[in-house]
């Protein structure tokens, strides 16, 4: 679907960025697929950027102006590049290759995109033999394991449809089923951000009718497509502002001072994470540790106070103490009952 095209004067630097790197990337696309063995004619290309043949045109003369020696073959009827041409490749460091072959680990883990393990395939096929050397052995030694994504069959395709939707200001209609509502819902979206948070995906995006965003996990739409209609993104949307001090995703309209004690014994392992951007700590003589946080809302700190049972002391504030011990209590009437442990 073609970008919608905001006036120059109302669009931020990071608009400009994003067309340009969009730009940027239809660019390697187009050049990708006439290097090939198709046969892609400028109709074809513009079908398959969902784009118009004038913007084809001006991408092959982008190519052109870069020094790629496109042509049209009058008997095959298509675009070519001069089959002895080789894409200049980037004079990246072995650093940089090693943080190529992590990031492309990474984003696989994470359920997010193939896209980078096409890249570093791309480079090792261009690369010197030692280069390629080095990036098979990166490969082979680096491993990320234990992300525990949430994940769907259509996941990737999900991530897809609101990646493009935000590059092309484009609104989204999807049906999206919560596990706190009983009906699946039907909405229409103005999208303004896509973000990884801990274990998921998550869209933040204005529903219809309404003003302000709201958080959506993407793991949840069993539907979701671009339609017409402009999104536009408030240019004074600061998303670390929409999360405020939410322990994660879910930002409650109350805010509490936490501290918790931990024990001596599990002092060394919780001090090793930061877990929260407010977290400040301190060692007591005994050894073991107080901790503060600032929190809008208690909800998703609850489960995370719960996996130190045993080790934690909740010194404030009490709303926090009764959630908890409201869990406890409710997990020993579920394994034991009437009869003791």
């Amino acid at each position: 679907m073609a970008s919608k095209k905001l006036p120059k004067a109302t669009r931020s630097d990071s608009e400009r960025r994003v067309r340009q790197a969009d730009r940027l990337a239809r660019l390697f696309r187009v050049l990708e697929r006439i290097q090939g063995r198709g046969r892609w004619t400028a109709k074809d290309l513009a079908a398959d950027e969902e784009c118009s043949e004038r913007t084809i045109f001006r991408t092959l003369e982008s190519l052109e102006l870069a020094g790629v020696p496109w042509y049209f073959d009058d008997i095959d009827k298509c675009y070519r590049v001069r089959p002895d041409y080789r894409f200049p490749t980037l004079n990246l460091s072995p650093p940089e290759l090693v943080d190529q072959v992590t990031a492309s680990a990474i984003a696989t883990a994470a359920s997010a995109t193939r896209t980078s393990l096409a890249t570093t395939k791309k480079l090792r096929a261009a690369a010197s033999e030692d280069t390629s050397q080095l990036l098979n052995d990166a490969e082979t030694l680096i491993s990320i394991l234990g992300l525990q994504m949430a994940e769907h069959g259509k996941h990737h395709a999900m991530i897809q449809t609101a990646q493009r939707a935000l590059i092309d200001r484009t609104q989204l209609t999807g049906r999206y089923k919560s596990p706190y509502d009983s009906k699946t819902k039907q909405l229409r979206l103005t999208p303004y951000r896509l973000c990884l948070i801990k274990q998921a995906w998550y869209l933040i995006a204005v529903p219809a009718g309404a003003t302000e965003p709201h958080t959506y996990r993407i793991p949840r739409f069993k539907s979701l497509r671009q339609i017409e209609g402009s999104a536009q993104i408030p240019e004074d949307f600061d998303l670390k502002a929409y999360f405020g001090d939410a322990w994660a995703v879910y930002r409650g309209e109350t805010k509490f001072d936490i501290e918790i004690h931990f024990s001596k014994e599990s002092a060394d392992v919780v001090t090793e994470t930061t877990w929260h951007p407010t977290q400040r700590m301190g060692r007591n003589r005994d050894g073991s540790v107080r901790m503060k946080f600032r929190v809008d809302g208690l909800e998703e700190i609850v489960h995370w106070v719960l996996g130190w049972s045993g080790s934690a002391r909740i010194v404030k504030p009490d709303e926090l103490r009764i959630l908890v011990l409201a869990q406890l209590k409710t997990a020993y009437s579920l394994n034991f009952g009437d009869r003791s442990p």
